[in-house]
């Protein structure tokens, strides 16, 4: 069995949700405290196993290249300062995985970065996991979970949560059957139905353990909604020739691509870091509404 060592992130959308800002900065470059959210993303990735990250960029994404590049210049002078912790964990930055960059060419949509990929990808199972999609488990990361169950059935993975009706109005909803504790096979993908309509309770989010036959199908699958390439179309493709499976993980998601869940993601971290819970808590306890 070939091991996962590769995973595409997909970085050249718009961030449309956070203009202004997002103008000029890449959203992915959002700061999660000190740390921006494509960082987290990317320790994920590389805490799972993996070595190389495809990062499939676009317009006004420089940034992401750079922060995971070697600043000599600032870690020079942080040298000098005396600064040596800092300068040791700017460096550790770019030493964390192989970093290959490739600008997005084709139709908009979240199945053409991933098609752009393929000649790096080759005949390799690989992983895929969207640049604001923040899931954090401190004990063992939701894309490792996902790699275990790949490791076990050899087939494509797609990542799983529980939801409330409420859920069923923002996720593809997934009709399957369940063949383990947290795993089920895919029987097929309700896009956004509404409570009435679900299959079920179990929605999917954008990580993906995916096996090199899904490039045929991007290539076949036609222009959807919205002018756009998507890969859950091409999965649900896939899903007639092949067994697909979700895997319910373990963990708490900040969709940090929406203000609301940025200024959550930022909350929550920073109520567990030393540096900045009590000043946090002060705030919170004494902020009127």
């Amino acid at each position: 069995m070939l091991k996962i060592k590769k995973a595409i992130i997909p970085v050249a959308g718009f961030g449309t949700r956070f203009l202004p800002l997002t103008k000029a900065m890449p959203k992915e470059m959002l700061p999660i405290i000190d740390k921006p959210v494509i960082q987290y993303i990317v320790e994920e990735a590389v805490a799972s196993g993996i070595e190389d990250i495809i990062l499939v960029t676009g317009a006004s994404k420089r940034a992401i290249e750079d922060h995971f590049d070697y600043n000599y210049e600032l870690q020079n002078w942080l040298k000098k300062q005396g600064k040596e912790d800092l300068r040791a964990e700017i460096k550790k930055i770019a030493d964390l995985a192989n970093f290959i960059y490739i600008r997005q060419k084709g139709p908009y949509g979240n199945g053409t970065p991933v098609l752009n990929a393929k000649r790096i990808i080759g005949d390799e199972p690989f992983a895929v996991i969207w640049g604001d999609d923040l899931f954090l488990n401190e004990k063992k990361p939701r894309l490792s979970q996902l790699i275990d169950v790949f490791n076990k059935y050899e087939d494509p993975v797609l990542t799983a949560i529980e939801i409330d009706d409420e859920g069923t109005k923002k996720y593809g909803v997934i009709d399957g059957e369940k063949i383990e504790k947290n795993v089920f096979q895919i029987k097929s993908i309700v896009e956004k139905p509404g409570p009435q309509k679900a299959p079920s309770r179990i929605g999917t989010l954008g990580a993906y353990i995916l096996t090199p036959d899904i490039f045929e199908e991007l290539e076949k699958t036609k222009i959807g909604k919205g002018g756009e390439l998507w890969l859950v179309d091409a999965i649900c493709n896939l899903s007639k020739k092949r067994r697909l499976l979700a895997a319910l993980v373990e963990g708490t998601y900040y969709d940090t691509g929406s203000k609301i869940g940025w200024l959550q993601a930022n909350i929550d971290l920073g109520l567990k870091r030393a540096d900045t819970v009590k000043e946090i808590r002060n705030y919170l306890k004494n902020i009127k509404i």
